[in-house]
């Protein structure tokens, strides 16, 4: 299943990459997805570079699978962090919320494939010029920082925009949509909201709670007036944020709500203020497992259910 080309871009058994999610993607989570065959990816977010380093050595220490790095341009320290990682045994860069084009020549001369995150046809046709050699098409039914198109409409249409790689993302939670995202176009998947219910995911047992109990409208959209949409699930601080947009308040009054929540729900699993970002799948996690379960429940059956449904086309 798929073309080939996402394994073989990723240096992975399985074209799965786990979403780099800031405050939960870290070296224990990252190692783990790697050593169950898909790409374990360390989200650097808006952490110091000697932060990113540390989690890049203890993952190094904890698996000799490719790993992948996510770094976040609009972070203070985006400069640092990229120059830092040219220099690391990290296989793949994946980047978002900017223009990765002054680093691009500088990770490529290192060996290292660059896979931009893009939300429409036109940002996917200029990274292509800039030489990346991947892209992750991201609907807006992902968590965290999202765009407006759907996965479902954007994904085909980046394919064809492009002559490159295209890795699905946003609203993939299990093997019908691994399935979907194929006859898509796309030659792998990213996944982020089903593995913060990985046994090896870090994160304060109240934001896993959050995750298993959710339904299937139970994730909004804040920040839209900011230019800076997020998807996060429905709580006190959810709904202090809409009331405040909807009276129209500044951006830099939003950015202030906002700001450390994210932590606040990842590392003390704050109910009320923190930031519960999440994709609209999350209704369809309930379980915990292992990462190793997780990429064969999307993967392995995915192509278990490609056969099933190819059997009753011929029946």
């Amino acid at each position: 299943m798929f073309t080939g080309l996402g394994a073989g871009i990723l240096g992975t058994k399985y074209p799965v990459i786990q979403g780099g999610m800031a405050w939960v993607s870290d070296a224990v989570l990252a190692a783990a997805v790697s050593e169950a065959g898909g790409l374990g990816v360390i989200a650097a977010g808006n952490a110091p570079c000697d932060w990113v380093k540390n989690e890049i050595d203890k993952a190094l220490q904890l698996t000799d699978k490719p790993l992948g790095l996510n770094v976040m341009l609009l972070s203070p320290f985006a400069d640092e962090v990229a120059k830092m990682v040219a220099e690391t045994p990290v296989k793949v860069i994946i980047t978002g919320a900017g223009n990765p084009a002054e680093y691009i020549a500088m990770w490529k001369e290192r060996g290292k494939k660059v896979i931009p995150v893009v939300p429409s046809t036109g940002l996917a046709r200029r990274m292509e010029k800039l030489g990346v050699d991947a892209l992750v098409a991201e609907g807006t039914e992902a968590g965290g920082h999202i765009g407006e198109l759907t996965t479902m409409a954007l994904l085909p249409q980046v394919v064809d925009a492009v002559d490159l790689p295209v890795f699905a993302a946003g609203g993939i939670g299990d093997a019908r949509g691994t399935l979907a995202a194929w006859m898509l176009g796309a030659s792998g998947i990213q996944v982020g909201t089903r593995f913060l219910l990985a046994h090896e995911c870090g994160i304060h047992p109240n934001y896993k709670e959050k995750i298993i109990k959710a339904k299937d409208i139970d994730s909004v959209v804040t920040g839209r007036s900011t230019g800076h949409p997020v998807r996060i699930l429905k709580n006190p601080l959810a709904r202090e944020f809409m009331k405040r947009e909807k009276a129209g308040a500044p951006p830099e009054e939003l950015e202030a709500l906002g700001s450390g929540c994210l932590q606040l729900a990842a590392c003390d699993g704050d109910i009320k203020g923190g930031s519960f970002m999440a994709g609209q799948i999350a209704g369809l996690c309930s379980v915990e497992q292992s990462c190793a379960e997780i990429i064969h429940e999307l993967y392995d059956g995915a192509r278990e259910l490609f056969l099933e449904k190819a059997k009753e086309l011929g029946e």
